[in-house]
């Protein structure tokens, strides 16, 4: 609700951006991603062999395009993509100088590691987080080994990581809710950054670089001027195609948060196909049981029997849990999974 409010500003900050302006851009960044995550998925579904890649890897693609996106807007406009679409800029917590110098390197690349590099490894770390908690809660063996001591360790010590992370993020954002301090994040205090408002003329005309002429440039030049350029029209393509997609994400949110229960019935009426005659994948064969008690994966007895709504197929939970997590596909069909699509089956009881 933070963008609705976006426009509540006041004239005495001094270019200091409100609360609210602080909260829209946020809310946008964080909004970006599962928009991107929802269309690789339906790529995914709608040609699961040749698309199916798309939503495994989906998480390094938007990293990428995000590298890309926010080094052109951090180069051109001294902001990330989402301040800039707030009418906002970055400058050095000391010593600003000239506004219209830009960002020195160290703080360019400082943006860079806490917009791109940083947000990826806090999201490996939560799905590292979610895969071992339920690892150590199905394996019920008394297994001393290092790597299942050091899961152990590791899902009891991360909750009180992931509170005191967010927990400072809310005392930044107290804090400049109040005037307090001018910086909203801990990332922006690590950066030796803060936020202003873009100057009437840096709205109008934001600055351009090249100066020097094409024609004498080096040839190692020629190659590295017309490489940035290339990296810049895809910036541009893609912040014109967020902005104007942007309006339609609330719709997304709410379609994928509403609708997904129509996705898992689309799924559930696709012909189960024949299962591949002999293929490995980590080690694995897959091939059916001639047992029928017995787990595909496994091949032994089922524990726990847990079907996919993607196929009907029934496996061992651990064994099927594992597979999902890792290649989010059915190990026999192929079709694009997730862990909401793993069911679980109980045995009726008298």
């Amino acid at each position: 609700m933070a963008e609705f409010a976006a426009h509540l500003t006041s004239a005495a900050d001094h270019g200091r951006p409100s609360f609210f302006e602080v909260l829209a851009h946020e809310s946008l960044t964080a909004t970006l991603r599962p928009a991107l995550s929802h269309f690789l998925k339906f790529l995914a579904e709608k040609n699961p062999a040749r698309n199916g890649w798309l939503f495994q890897y989906s998480d390094e693609i938007y990293a990428v395009l995000d590298l890309i996106l926010q080094n052109h807007f951090l180069a051109k406009t001294y902001g990330s993509f989402s301040e800039n679409f707030y009418g906002m800029r970055r400058v050095p917590l000391k010593g600003s100088g000239d506004p219209s110098s830009g960002l020195r390197k160290i703080h360019h690349l400082k943006s860079l590691i806490f917009l791109v590099l940083v947000p990826y490894l806090k999201l490996k770390l939560d799905n590292l987080f979610g895969r071992w908690k339920e690892a150590t809660r199905s394996d019920s063996s008394p297994s001393t080994s290092a790597m299942i001591r050091l899961q152990k360790i590791f899902v009891r010590v991360y909750p009180f990581i992931h509170m005191t992370w967010e927990g400072t993020f809310l005392i930044y954002q107290m804090r400049y809710l109040f005037q307090s301090i001018n910086i909203h994040s801990p990332y922006m205090h690590l950066a030796g950054l803060k936020l202003v408002y873009l100057s009437p003329e840096e709205l109008s005309a934001p600055s351009v670089k090249d100066s020097q002429d094409f024609h004498l440039m080096s040839l190692s030049s020629k190659f590295q001027h017309g490489f940035k350029k290339l990296l810049g029209l895809i910036a541009i393509t893609l912040s014109q195609g967020l902005s104007v997609g942007v309006f339609f994400l609330q719709f997304l949110e709410w379609w994928y948060m509403y609708g997904d229960h129509q996705i898992q019935v689309a799924f559930s009426s696709l012909p189960i196909p024949s299962p591949p005659s002999d293929e490995l994948e980590g080690g694995v064969k897959h091939l059916l049981p001639e047992k029928k008690s017995r787990c595909p994966l496994c091949q032994r007895e089922r524990t726990n029997d847990t079907a996919l709504s993607t196929s009907g197929f029934v496996f061992c939970y651990p064994c099927i849990f594992t597979y999902v997590k890792k290649h989010k596909c059915c190990p026999i069909t192929k079709y694009p999974t997730s862990l909401d699509q793993v069911t679980k089956l109980y045995p009726p009881t008298d």
